[in-house]
């Protein structure tokens, strides 16, 4: 369907185009903050940068526009690196590369075989699209980039108080047309750290690769309650009964690659009595029989790859490993609990995002979030007594605060008229089970008046994140009518 150059409102889809091309995945943003910030300045507008790297962009109030309250646009810079395993994309060097495409005849973009970065690079399209505008009427207007907010939301813990003036902030960073956002989930990343001990591989014992792959995976937040599967946990209970069964001895184990994503992939390299291979692959084949039937709705291609490798000299003490899988196994993940206040919204969730093997250390990886910190806290507790119990070490770290919701709140009120005058019904007013960065804010500035609003982003965090063409105009429709409809001091 050809390239976005055509697609409405043309200076986003330009902007968008332009901040592909930047490699600019999380932790490696120095490219795309020095060319927003030329860019900044090639208009003619006020750019500083702060200490820990966010970028600040102002621009004065059209005329007659002086005396409204003063709004930021809020994005962050940084994307998600995700691709498919036969995918060569370097997100240090190589660009992204969209694709127009019809889908039931619905226009969408996506990327080649890797994430889009659509999260939430629209958003930061639309916020350098009003300033490059001279046609968008807006008060006093400030744009807000950090860094780093899908890998530690560094960029948002490290704002200072005082660096902004504006009383209001719109976060472009949903992703749901028709659903604006009053408030989010926090969250804490937990590590767990086994040691390893190894021992000779008997003799007589064959080494194999199990792959499992094809999985569809997405954002650990808003994609956690569509029954997806954890590559992880599908690789972990196979490995578990199969080694019930024979004498399987781990010498890798690894899956994931974000604690933010849901695994897609995950493999285990083993050895095994080899008197026993054809029974262990008539297992395998039993078990990927019962999986795919469980979870033919939701995956479609799960694929598990059984190969012989070279051969491994050491592998795992049984201690270690029945220590690691049942931890592992027992470990939650998924949905934890439903909101009592709001249906259909998940209140609290754990996601198995990571696991890693290296030498004499394996490391597992979660993230809980919740919309209430004891929430958060039980699901904490949790984790760290079956890791505990196993022989792990476990620490717990980033800490990020839910955004409360304000059901008083101005600016929400304004949106919610605004929409409604424009497409003749009201929006859903809903909290996202997703850390946003508002909840952080609120610690610097306390009295900022907030909402989040955004375009349809569908599978964020993984190759097969889309966004709606239509929805995307639509979502620009809203914020300048918004930005236009601000009230006075």
């Amino acid at each position: 369907m050809g390239t976005l150059s055509h697609l409405q409102p043309q200076k986003l889809w330009q902007m968008f185009a332009g901040i592909c091309a930047i490699p600019h995945p999380s932790k490696h943003e120095d490219k795309i903050s020095a060319w927003i910030q030329a860019w900044s300045n090639e208009q003619g507008l006020i750019v500083k940068e702060d200490e820990v790297g966010n970028l600040l962009i102002k621009k004065p109030a059209t005329s007659g526009m002086e005396n409204r309250k003063g709004v930021i646009l809020q994005a962050h810079m940084d994307m998600v690196p995700q691709k498919n395993a036969d995918n060569k994309h370097n997100f240090l060097t190589d660009p992204i590369e969209p694709i127009l495409f019809n889908d039931a005849g619905e226009a969408w973009v996506k990327a080649n075989g890797t994430t889009l970065g659509a999260d939430n690079g629209i958003g930061l399209a639309s916020a350098l699209a009003v300033l490059a505008s001279d046609d968008i009427a807006h008060g006093p207007l400030e744009v807000l980039v950090t860094i780093d907010e899908e890998a530690g939301m560094t960029g948002a813990f490290g704002l200072k108080a005082g660096w902004l003036e504006g009383e209001i902030l719109i976060n472009t960073d949903s992703e749901q047309e028709g659903e604006v956002y009053m408030g989010c989930a926090g969250g804490i990343d937990g590590t767990a750290t086994f040691n390893i001990d190894f021992e000779e591989v008997p003799a007589d014992y064959t080494s194999f690769n199990l792959s499992i792959s094809g999985l569809k995976g997405g954002h650990s937040g808003v994609d956690i309650h569509t029954g997806r599967a954890n590559a992880c946990k599908l690789l972990i209970r196979f490995l578990l009964n199969a080694s019930d069964k024979f004498d399987i001895r781990l010498t890798e184990l690894n899956g994931g690659s974000l604690r933010n994503a849901i695994p897609r992939e995950a493999d285990a390299s083993f050895v095994v009595p080899s008197h026993q291979i054809a029974a262990l692959k008539n297992d395998l084949a039993n078990y990927l029989t019962v999986v795919k039937e469980n979870l033919k709705v939701v995956e479609t291609n799960i694929e598990m790859l059984l190969i012989s490798p070279e051969t491994f000299d050491e592998c795992w003490d049984q201690t270690t490993q029945k220590q690691i899988l049942r931890a592992l196994n027992a470990c939650p993940n998924g949905v934890l609990r439903m909101s009592d206040d709001i249906e259909g919204i998940v209140e609290t969730s754990l996601n198995l995002g990571v696991m890693r093997s290296k030498g004499p250390k394996f490391v597992a990886m979660t993230l809980i979030r919740s919309l209430h910190d004891d929430g958060r806290l039980e699901a904490q507790t949790m984790v760290e007594s079956i890791f505990n119990l196993a022989g792990a070490s476990i620490g717990f770290s980033g800490a990020y605060p839910g955004w409360k919701p304000d059901t008083s709140s101005a600016v929400m009120q304004t949106v919610r008229d605004t929409y409604q005058s424009l497409f003749d019904k009201l929006p859903e007013i809903m909290v996202i089970h997703a850390g946003l960065e508002c909840g952080l804010f609120k610690t610097a500035y306390p009295n900022w008046d907030m909402v989040s609003f955004g375009p349809t982003i569908k599978f964020p965090h993984s190759p097969d994140e889309k966004v709606n063409v239509q929805t995307v105009e639509q979502y620009w429709q809203l914020l300048i009518a918004v930005l236009k409809n601000i009230p006075s001091k």
